[in-house]
Parts: C-alpha cells; sequence; structure tokens
C-alpha cells in the first residue's frame, strides 16, 4: 500500500512497519479485549493476516494484566499481535519480549504506559486523541491497510473499524471525528457504509415505533420518553400510517416524508415541554448505516451491531461475536441475538437497582458499590447509562464496584465531556488510585476501569476523589 493510501497518514510509518514484522512472522497469536471494539479490532485483524497469508490464532482476555500476559507468553507464539490493549500495559510486555519470550506488536488507542516498543501503531504517540478520534478498531484498520498486498483492497473492513469507533462511543455530538473520518470516507468509498444525517436514537432498524420514542433517553420529552402510553398517542396524533397490517411499523420502515413529519413533530413537542434548545438539537444526528447486511436487522445499523456484540463478549462468547463479524449470519448470530436479549434485561435490572438504591456522594465524585448484583463485565455499562440519568449528579465522575471473584473488585469511571474539558483524566485516577492499593488500571480520559484488592475500596476512593479534586480544581 503506497503512503498515500494510508488513511490516517500520520500512523502510515508505524504501520507499514507492524505490518512488515507480521508478514516474516512464523505464526501469530492475535490477543484482543472483550467489547465491541476489541472484538472488531480482532476481526478486523484477523481478516487483514488471514488475506496476507499470515498463520495466526486469536484469544481474548477481559484485562490484559500480568497474569494474562503470563498465560500468552507460555503460548510460545513468535509474534503477539495485541489489539485494543496492550499500550497501557507495555511495562509488563516489555519484561517478557527482553526475555525473548515473544516479539509484541501493538495496535492499541490507549493511554501507552513506559517504556516504549519498536512495533508500536498508536494514535497518541502521534498526537491523535485516541479517546475520540481513532479507536483500537481504528487501529487495527489501519494496520489491515498497510498489511494490503500489491492489488489487495482491504476497505471494505472499514465498516467493522466505524463499529468499533461507535462501541467505544467516539461518535459523540455530530458524528465520529478526526482519524475516524477518514475511515468512515474509506468504507462509504469501498460501497459498504452509507452516512447520513438522521434522528439520533437508538434502535431505528429494530425497534417499532413506540419503543424506539419511549426508550430514547439521551433527550428526554416528558409525556413521551419513558412512557409507553405517552409515547403511543403522540404517534397516533401523527399525519403518518405508523402501522401496517396491525402491526407497528420502524423507522427503517418510513418513508423520508413520513421521517420529516415524525422529526418535526418530536422536536415541536420538545420545544413546547421545555426541553432545552441544546438539547433538541442532539435529536438529530449522524447515522453509520452498513449496506452489505440485510434492513431492519441489529447488524445494519452499526450502534445496533455494536450492543449486539458487547452482549457476547461480556458473557465471555466473545467467540461468537468474533464469528459474527466474519460473516457468520446463521448458528453464530442465533446465539448474539439470545446473549442480546439477557443482556438487555441484566442492563435494565441493573440500572434500575442504581435508581433505586442511589450512589453515595464524596466532595469530588460519586459511587456505588454492586457487590455480586451486577455481573462486573457489565457495571461500567450500567455505571454510563447511570451517568445519562437522572439517578446521579452530572458534575462528578461516577465511579462503580462490582465483585470479580473472591479477592478482587472491578472498577468502573464515567466521566463527561464537560468534564474532560474541565481537566478530568480518568485514567490518570484510575492508574494512580488502584496502583497505591495494590492494583491497577487505566484507560481514557472520559472512561476508565481498574482491579483492586477486595477490602481496599474506602483508601482507593480517598485516593481516588483527591486526584479528581487536583484535576477539576
Amino acid at each position: 500500500m503506497a503512503a498515500a493510501d494510508n488513511p490516517v497518514p500520520d500512523l502510515g510509518g508505524r504501520a507499514r512497519a507492524c505490518a512488515d514484522r507480521l508478514r516474516v512472522a512464523d505464526r501469530v497469536l492475535l490477543a484482543s479485549h472483550i467489547d465491541a471494539d476489541g472484538l472488531t479490532s480482532a476481526a478486523v485483524a484477523s481478516s487483514a493476516l488471514a488475506r496476507a497469508g499470515i498463520d495466526h490464532e486469536v484469544v481474548f482476555e477481559k484485562q490484559l494484566d500480568a497474569e494474562s500476559i503470563a498465560g500468552i507468553a507460555a503460548r510460545e507464539f513468535e509474534v503477539v499481535l495485541f489489539t485494543d490493549f496492550g499500550s497501557g500495559q507495555l511495562d509488563v510486555i516489555a519484561d517478557h519480549e527482553s526475555r525473548g519470550d515473544f516479539v509484541p506488536v501493538v495496535a492499541d488507542h490507549h493511554q501507552p504506559a513506559d517504556p516504549d516498543t519498536e512495533f508500536h501503531l498508536n494514535p497518541l504517540l502521534e498526537g491523535i486523541d485516541g479517546a475520540s478520534e481513532l479507536s483500537g478498531a481504528g487501529a487495527s484498520y489501519v494496520l489491515a491497510r498497510a498489511l494490503e498486498g500489491s492489488d489487495g483492497d482491504n476497505r471494505d473492513l472499514a465498516g467493522l473499524a466505524v463499529v468499533g469507533a461507535v462501541g467505544d462511543m467516539q461518535d459523540g455530538g455530530g458524528g465520529l471525528v478526526g482519524a475516524n473520518e477518514a475511515i468512515v470516507a474509506d468504507g462509504v468509498a469501498a460501497g459498504v457504509l452509507e452516512e447520513r444525517t438522521d434522528l439520533d436514537l437508538y434502535g431505528r432498524q429494530t425497534r417499532p415505533l413506540p419503543k424506539l420514542l419511549e426508550y430514547a433517553s439521551d433527550v428526554r420529552i416528558p409525556g413521551i420518553s419513558n412512557d409507553e402510553a405517552g409515547a403511543i398517542g403522540f404517534l397516533r396524533d401523527l399525519d403518518v400510517d405508523v402501522k401496517r397490517d396491525g402491526e407497528w411499523r420502524r423507522w427503517v420502515d418510513l418513508d423520508g416524508e413520513e421521517r420529516r413529519t415524525l422529526v418535526s413533530a418530536l422536536m415541536q413537542r420538545a420545544v413546547a415541554s421545555g426541553v432545552p434548545a441544546d438539547r433538541i438539537e442532539t435529536l438529530v444526528g449522524t447515522s453509520y448505516t452498513l449496506l452489505d447486511e440485510e434492513p431492519g436487522t441489529e447488524l445494519r445499523d452499526v450502534s445496533e451491531f455494536s450492543t449486539l456484540l458487547n452482549a457476547t463478549a461480556r458473557y465471555e462468547r466473545a467467540d461468537v461475536g468474533l464469528v459474527v463479524c466474519l460473516g457468520d449470519r446463521d448458528a453464530a448470530l442465533a446465539e448474539a441475538r439470545r446473549l442480546l436479549r439477557n443482556h438487555r434485561r441484566n442492563l435494565s435490572e441493573g440500572l434500575q437497582w442504581v435508581k433505586t438504591e442511589g450512589v453515595t456522594h464524596e466532595e469530588h465524585l460519586q459511587w456505588f458499590d454492586a457487590g455480586s448484583r451486577i455481573r462486573e463485565t457489565i457495571v461500567g455499562i450500567v455505571a454510563g447509562m447511570a451517568a445519562g440519568s437522572p439517578a446521579v449528579d452530572r458534575s462528578k465522575p461516577v465511579i462503580a464496584f462490582a465483585e470479580k471473584g473472591d479477592t478482587e473488585l472491578k472498577v468502573s469511571s464515567r466521566g463527561t465531556e464537560r468534564l474532560v474539558r474541565q481537566g478530568l483524566d480518568l485514567s490518570a485516577v484510575m492508574r494512580e488510585a488502584s496502583r497505591s492499593v495494590g492494583g491497577d488500571g487505566g484507560g481514557h480520559d472520559v472512561a476508565a476501569g481498574a482491579t483492586i484488592p477486595v477490602g481496599e475500596r474506602d483508601a482507593f476512593l480517598a485516593t481516588a476523589d483527591e486526584l479528581v479534586g487536583d484535576q477539576l480544581s
């Protein structure tokens, strides 16, 4: 691939160096993270490796720590490709590299730890924001483009990279930006992706219209949001045929004129209900549609696709999500849909628990400890949902705890873009506070996680509260 062809030219040199090392490897172990971004990172990288004729296996890790890295080393692969993690664990990885256990190749977007390594593809190393401009799947995609042969074309993988970016919540306020925009352009050019201005509510492909409106949580419209009868009443008053053959239609079923009528009425209701203008504007945003997928399915819309993948990965079935990403539309997709129904039920119950039990306020942060009531693999998602609900104070970050086995606690933290602009960096908070009590952590400025020993919650909170206070002062 010519340098000019690289969708992110600033990363071209790093991508080529990583690709060249992978090409001469006997066998590669591809290790990736278990969330939507990690699964799509693995699928993009695995597809590119396969097309380049590079023998490889794929493993997933819930968390990359000293123990899991030792397990990876014990697999005795010459080269290990880390996607969607690895940068923040380079201190541990470097020990194995220096002993000759394996050669690491890292395609990640999280905050790097010292020391660096030779084959390291990370937007942050070139001044590109890894929290908002390029995801793990995006880094994998840049590598995939560098792995193309002279007549190869991996641009069809751009759709999966966009699923990863949206799954990593990088599409806030007006769609994907920065390096992500170049990947979107590749997907559009390759004919696999459509970008358009659309109603910005989750479930455009699959939810019946009343549910689409009732469950819309980002913009609360009194008498419609969280109000089934209100949503139905609003729809029945429209000059739109909202049912066909007795069944509620979905957004995807409406034509352009019907969509404009619905959006206009929704905005008028929001204005009349006193919803602030800046919130009303967010009702319309950028949608990304995967054109090769069947209309009306979870796979057609990148937001719904990313949720489906989270539902597999968070329940120890990353293998199912990977196979769906690689094209299985039969048994794996059916199992993914079953896991999704279970995931939605657990999220709903988890959020209800937080609303009922409430949060505890410290000076600079707020927290809840779910114990074993919320699964540790989804407590971060619940924390994010709580952060967008009236259950919490939006002027403070939210920290959530859940049991992780008998000896450890999983910690997840979520902030807001406004807090980040004021100086919040949860990646630093999680890393420093967890290490002060014998744990470890990291992530992004707006969302990060950690694992700590089970008896250290209060000491961790005291340190975290102080760190957040320092950042926001």
